[in-house]
């Protein structure tokens, strides 16, 4: 993929920003100061810039901390508490138990989000909307087409992302398919959904299978390729039947077509499981030992690596955000960091999203997967030097370690070690802004469950294979591993798992029914953890979470400036 660092020309190009610049031929006519519509889009090298900029409008939705995408659907989850500090605002308590009287005030959490993801399917409608009007390279009309065909295939999957991310948490949106500022009411889900299917069928026939090869993942990891088109199509076709109760995708995918683009992706040979699932993670690749000095240190080198072979779909972020507008980092990555506590080889954060004790407990014997996924920091010996429990809202002993900032030891010009925030010992990052750990969206392991989930004929080895690297470290095989038939019930437990704390487990709990999900994220009787040292509970109602039907609050500024054409959704 081109270094982010060109994002900001690419955004420059696409929203039309005035960009100083210099040409050999400066007698041309044609002004060359600044880069609009009328100037702008007439070459590839033109649309391939404005496709970048498309890469940078979903990279953009998670450059705010407050509600990401991935950091709300956790939240709501029944894996993670909302927690952070005891001084905070209640506005996660309102998300974690879909009750608005645990912040009465709040109304606006998303609309940043809100923002941020309509700038940039506007990106991808502008792009959209001018490919006519660009010269492809090719010395034959079908290479020119086939080059068009890519491009447009990759903007295509990216309007799909993120009008699925939108239509999933919202359910009521607005539907735009070029680029303007009308007022448009919130379309019928199905419409929104039909896009979706549209966009994805056409980059899976049209982006060619060979555009982003894993073996120059160096290169070009983080694209949309191919294989991502249609990993992402059985998962929206697996969401959207489950939660809306119907036979196939809006009349465009049945279940079997929707199996068949996932069996091309095990089939194309591009992907594959890590030998250990610890390897996936930063956090749980390091191995720690207790060095001379007493110190916690690498116990030899990581073996975790960016574009690995399982990552399908990546959202790639660089530790260069700064605060004058480059906005390239992981956002909500700080927040998952254990409240203002270093420890290597983590590092501080915001303390939310502690994990429910339910989703430790539901490990088994031998499954390496507990410890890769999880900080336990009682197990680890970490616990008492946590002395920031004072400040603490919901702790329960453990934290994510799949997303999670990171600290390393660095010498100082006196010889003695330190130990500093990761993104610093990088370049001077700063840890609330610089976290750059990429969001693995669709990993291969995901792919083999939902082949298994929509009836493969092989299903019981898919299901098997994630199992059985689950129980294996280092070549050995756990004596606990025990092989399972291929049930639905056996591979939705599966993909609890497997695919914990990946903002995946909530839509996975959603499209098995609303009523399904309420009861398996409810605690009616209270959940015990610690704020502030001191006793509390966690009540989730089923009833709140019935009432909402799963959804988020359309922000009230969106609603307010729409004149009211927009509608809250039920039970906020």
């Amino acid at each position: 993929m081109k270094s982010l660092k060109t994002y900001l020309l690419a955004t420059a190009a696409v929203l039309g920003l005035s960009i100083g610049s210099c040409s050999e031929d400066f007698l041309d006519v044609e002004p060359k100061t600044s880069l609009f519509d009328t100037n702008f889009y007439s070459t590839q090298l033109d649309a391939e810039m404005a496709l970048i900029g498309c890469y940078d409008g979903w990279q953009r939705t998670n450059s705010d901390v407050d509600a990401s995408f991935y950091l709300l659907t956790e939240i709501m989850s029944d894996e993670c508490f909302a927690a952070l500090g005891v001084g905070d605002d209640r506005n996660y308590q309102a998300i974690d138990r879909f009750d608005k009287n645990e912040a009465p005030a709040y109304s606006d959490l998303g609309n940043n989000l809100w923002i941020r993801y309509y700038g940039g399917i506007f990106r991808c409608n502008k792009l959209l909307q001018e490919l006519d009007r660009i010269i492809w390279n090719g010395a034959t009309a079908s290479e020119q087409e086939a080059n068009r065909k890519r491009v447009e295939g990759e903007a295509r999957v990216l309007r799909a992302i993120l009008y699925f991310d939108l239509v999933r948490l919202f359910g009521n949106i607005p539907l735009l398919t070029v680029p303007t500022q009308e007022n448009l009411p919130q379309a019928n889900p199905d419409d929104v959904y039909a896009l979706i299917a549209d966009d994805l069928l056409f980059a899976a026939e049209n982006i060619p299978a060979d555009a982003y090869p894993k073996s120059k993942a160096s290169e070009n990891d983080g694209r949309i390729t191919r294989w991502a088109a249609k990993a992402l199509l059985g998962r929206v076709y697996l969401y959207y039947t489950g939660y809306y109760g119907k036979p196939d995708l809006v009349g465009k995918v049945t279940g079997q077509q929707a199996l068949q683009h996932l069996e091309d992706v095990i089939a194309s040979e591009e992907y594959g499981l890590l030998d250990n699932f610890r390897d996936l993670w930063p956090a749980s690749s390091i191995k720690v030992k207790i060095d001379s000095e007493g110190r916690r240190v690498a116990d030899g080198a990581s073996n975790y690596q960016r574009g690995h072979k399982e990552s399908v779909l990546v959202l790639k972020f660089n530790y260069t955000q700064d605060y004058n507008g480059n906005l390239d980092g992981n956002r909500w990555l700080v927040m998952m960091g254990l409240r203002n506590y270093s420890v290597f080889p983590y590092g501080r954060g915001w303390g939310a999203c502690t994990v429910h004790p339910s989703i430790v407990n539901a490990y088994g014997d031998g499954d390496s997967r507990r410890s890769a996924s999880i900080i336990d920091l009682k197990a680890e010996s970490i616990e008492d030097g946590f002395d920031k429990l004072d400040d603490q809202r919901e702790y329960t002993g453990y934290s994510v370690k799949k997303y999670t900032p990171m600290s390393k030891w660095e010498v100082k010009s006196d010889g003695s070690m330190e130990l500093v925030d990761e993104v610093f010992g990088l370049g001077g990052g700063d840890f609330q802004i610089s976290q750059y750990q990429d969001w693995v969206v669709i990993r291969y392991a995901d792919v083999l469950l939902m082949a298994a989930e929509l009836g493969s004929s092989n299903a019981t080895q898919y299901l098997n294979d994630v199992r059985r690297r689950a129980y294996t470290t280092d070549g050995v095989l756990d004596p606990n591993f025990t092989e399972l038939t291929a049930t639905k019930e056996n591979i939705l437990k599966e993909r609890q798992l497997e695919l914990a704390f990946e903002g995946v487990r909530y839509w996975d709990l959603l499209r098995q029914g609303v009523d399904y999900a309420a009861s398996a994220i409810a605690e009616e009787d209270g959940v015990e953890v610690l704020s502030g040292q001191k006793y509390d509970k966690v009540v989730i109602k089923a009833a709140n979470i019935i009432a909402k039907k799963g959804l988020f609050q359309i922000p009230n500024t969106q609603i307010t400036l729409s004149n009211n054409v927009l509608k809250q959704n039920p039970g906020w």
